[in-house]
């Protein structure tokens, strides 16, 4: 058990971008009251090259003048290069004598990495090394680094408890074994299904006759570097799901060439992953291999509406998804700058609207990927649903991906839902229908893959929670298959991870009508979103009082400029949006929020009426 006179240093080498986690590690142990070190520039190169005699004199002089009792070494990009990294350092530290065996101040040093990484450090130290993967609670992880429960925050305590009975729930719910007998929802019940004609919205209001378990997506695609292959052993992948029924929309997972270069001679240019299709022929042949499923796919990122209505003439797109101010020169998905995609995404939405197909905003998350504050995750969405419904967007569907970022309380996760989807509920009148989409987070899943399985499930019943007196809600639920942290979800990990998220579902709502599962955490659930609500009203107010034609690219574009939507960890055209980056973020009470350089949380409500009085004052100056 830790004491309280503990120190940690938390370390990388300077290759490793991956920093997040190294953060939220740190924080984690300064909110108990410990004293944490984050390794600066010069002792990342140092360890880069720790080889170099004069680069372990920095490490060693960062310790010792820091005091350090307890060092965390990060890793996360090849096992091999993780293990050898690991290694130089660990046995040069021993060489040194830093250990508190020796004549140093170390008592325990700390491995994380991926699942392989920590694999092999394990099979070289034993029990020598504690190892983290990354998919560990933030209660998992104090207790596994042996902090005492009176220095973990009653909040850590309580918070964690939603987690813990849903955990708990969907163990059992694994181990009883009863998911395996779940059988497909047939939805079949009207004249349009699997044709031509079929639409989500028929299919959802179908279905509405029959259950009120929800429509099924899934988003699939093997990777196979010869183009041939990729095709022809998706097309065997789609007929399977068709054959076994258990889903009901299949997202096709495209190549990056698919999306930037469709159409083009690809020659020698690197596929990026996901399934080749390259002409109107080969999406006509998903179409019929998928029936009677629906299908979708990713919007383009060049020629964006020209590939939308490729959509609708050869796949009879479900529905169509844009995200915006994203995957463009920003994330290095795009050549458009962040201006001409939101000019093409606009002129796409109008189009969209022309077919009464339904759009879906594939937007908060990519800001949460980048170190967004929650308050951004829901305004963008919000902002995106009503700048739809303004240009003749009918059907509007909200996804929500929780666990995002992964180390997100229950509570808040609810509680952002919540708000984003009261706001674009407000908007639903007779020419505006909304669909709710929730879906796991992209790196929530364990590498263990039978904790992945209670993962799903316990996420899955999460979701239900969102819109709790709604009973037809979610209307579809967007199944992240379980095996996705270490492999390919091919169809039989697909059907296993519906059936499970299927079954979860249905005993989930079965154990709250028996009142066999602790509703406590719905008055801070409730106490947050209220908060959170009453801010984004307001702050939108501000913004359409303030920024004229604010609906428009021009409008879109000039609040990400001015920094109101913040992505600190935004790695492209970092000058350019300044004002983006600079904002630091931090995990507040399990979420994400703006804060001070002392940690202090920024209101967001004056943080934006202060970019919007600078901004006045520039333009009148």
């Amino acid at each position: 058990m830790l004491g309280r006179d503990e120190i940690f240093g938390l370390v990388h080498p300077y290759n490793d971008v991956h920093t997040l986690g190294i953060y939220n590690a740190g924080k984690m142990l300064q909110d108990c009251g410990y004293k944490v070190f984050y390794a600066d520039e010069l002792v990342s190169k140092a360890i880069e090259e720790i080889n170099r005699n004069d680069n372990v004199q920095v490490l060693v002089k960062w310790i010792k003048e820091n005091k350090i009792t307890r060092l965390g070494f990060s890793y996360r990009l090849d096992p091999n290069d993780a293990q050898l990294s690991f290694g130089r350092t660990y046995h040069l530290l021993k060489e040194k004598k830093c250990f508190d065996f020796q004549e140093g101040s170390l008592r325990q040093i700390y491995f994380a990495g991926l699942p392989q990484s920590c694999e092999l450090i394990r099979q070289e130290y034993g029990g020598d090394i504690l190892t983290f993967w990354g998919d560990e609670t933030r209660l998992e992880s104090l207790k596994k680094l042996g902090v005492p429960d009176y220095l973990i925050s009653s909040s850590v305590l309580s918070s964690s408890k939603y987690d813990d009975d849903r955990f708990a729930f969907a163990s059992e719910l694994l181990k009883n074994g009863d998911y395996k007998f779940q059988k497909p929802i047939y939805r079949g019940t009207y004249p349009n299904y699997g044709t031509i004609n079929d639409t989500v919205a028929e299919r959802i209001v179908n279905n509405r006759k029959y259950t009120n378990l929800p429509l099924i997506r899934v988003h699939a695609g093997p990777y196979n570097p010869n183009y041939n292959e990729a095709k022809k052993e998706f097309v065997s992948w789609l007929k399977t799901l068709a054959e076994t029924k258990y889903l009901d929309v299949i997202s096709i997972g495209t190549s990056q060439l698919t999306q930037s270069n469709f159409g083009e001679e690809w020659g020698e240019k690197h596929n990026g992953g996901g399934v080749p299709l390259n002409s109107e022929s080969d999406y006509y042949e998903v179409w019929k291999a998928a029936r009677p499923m629906l299908v979708r796919t990713y919007a383009g990122t060049k020629d964006i509406r020209q590939l939308a209505e490729m959509y609708e003439k050869t796949i009879n797109i479900s529905w169509h998804a844009l995200s915006f101010w994203w995957f463009n020169e920003l994330d290095g998905r795009g050549a458009y700058s962040v201006k001409d995609n939101l000019k093409q995404h606009f002129d796409t939405v109008k189009y969209i609207a022309k077919t009464e197909k339904p759009l879906e905003a594939n937007v908060p998350h990519h800001f949460a990927f980048r170190g967004g504050d929650d308050y951004t995750y829901i305004l963008s969405g919000y902002l995106a649903a009503k700048a739809a419904k303004k240009m003749g967007i009918r059907h509007f569907v909200v996804q929500t991906m929780l666990n995002t970022p992964k180390y997100t309380w229950g509570v808040q996760d609810l509680a952002k839902a919540r708000t984003l989807i009261k706001l674009v509920r407000e908007l639903e009148c007779e020419n505006f229908v909304v669909y709710l989409q929730p879906r796991a987070g992209l790196d929530y899943f364990s590498p263990d893959l039978e904790k992945a399985k209670i993962q799903l499930a316990s996420v899955t019943a999460m979701m239900d929670d969102i819109e709790p007196d709604n009973p037809n809600s979610p209307d579809i639920v967007h199944v992240v298959s379980y095996c996705e942290a270490v492999k390919l979800a091919t169809p039989e990990f697909i059907n296993e991870s519906i059936q499970i998220a299927i079954s979860s579902l249905d005993a989930y709502r079965e154990c709250k009508r028996r009142n066999g599962f602790d509703m406590s955490f719905e008055d801070d659930v409730q106490r947050r979103c209220d908060v959170m609500y009453s801010k984004i009203k307001n702050i939108v107010g501000m913004l359409e009082r303030s920024i004229p034609d604010l609906y428009s690219p021009e409008g879109f574009y000039e609040i990400f400029k001015l920094g109101i939507l913040t992505a600190p960890y935004l790695w492209n055209c970092r000058e350019e949006y300044a004002d983006v980056v600079k904002w630091k973020t931090d995990f507040v009470d399990g979420g994400v929020a703006v804060v001070d350089e002392n940690g202090n949380v920024i209101d967001p409500v004056e943080r934006i009426e202060g970019i919007l009085g600078k901004r006045e004052v520039l333009i009148h100056a």
